[in-house]
């Protein structure tokens, strides 16, 4: 009689263990898949950014014939940033992925800022509608990168956090899942949408 109570408790505890495991592990995938939903809403936001880009310097190429060094690295930035991102966007639990994207949109960032400072000089190019618009579609569009880019951030932390508490670290990576990277720009001045003033 003690050798069945005994198993009992022995395969109640197995079960319970059993469920804490399979309980952990569906945890990670819902939090995982949260973070990668939230990414999905920084890659609409960044695939606008980018679309916006050649026009834009189109626009800016009519009247800034002698920028064209500062042009053709808005272009080439854009280019090393959608390459990043559609890697990232394949695989953003990754994270050397969202390493490259960070970098890449900072540059980014850089060289639309080094336009929008060369185009004060340009007072027909300020005064351009066309210009004033698509300037003003890439803020809005910063502004949601940066509301996208914070949604992002606050999954991948809950998802780590959850990932590194006692126990779940010690099946965390039995089962795979790894640290997951945010979405930071490096410095400071590059966080903020370029601020472009037509007045």
């Amino acid at each position: 009689m003690t050798a069945y109570i005994v198993l009992g408790v022995i395969v109640l505890i197995f079960v319970g263990l059993v469920l804490m495991v399979i309980g952990i592990y569906n945890k990670l995938v819902t939090l995982r898949n949260r973070f990668k939903n939230a990414f999905s809403q920084i890659d609409v936001q960044l695939k606008r950014r980018h679309d916006l880009i050649p026009n834009l310097v189109e626009t800016a190429k009519g009247y800034m014939s002698h920028e064209r060094e500062t042009l053709e690295a808005v272009i080439a930035a854009r280019s090393t940033a959608v390459n990043a991102q559609q890697k990232a966007a394949g695989s953003p639990e990754d994270p050397a992925m969202m390493r490259e994207l960070s970098m890449a949109e900072s540059q980014l960032g850089s060289v639309l800022g080094r336009l929008f400072a060369l185009s004060e000089a340009y007072p027909d190019l300020k005064a351009n509608q066309n210009m004033m618009q698509l300037t003003e579609e890439l803020t809005s569009t910063e502004n949601k990168v940066a509301f996208a880019r914070q949604a992002f951030n606050d999954s991948v932390m809950t998802y780590n956090t959850t990932r590194e508490v006692f126990p779940n670290v010690i099946f965390a990576g039995m089962f795979g899942f790894q640290q997951a990277e945010m979405f930071e720009i490096e410095s400071p001045e590059e966080k903020a949408a370029p601020k472009v003033s037509f007045t």
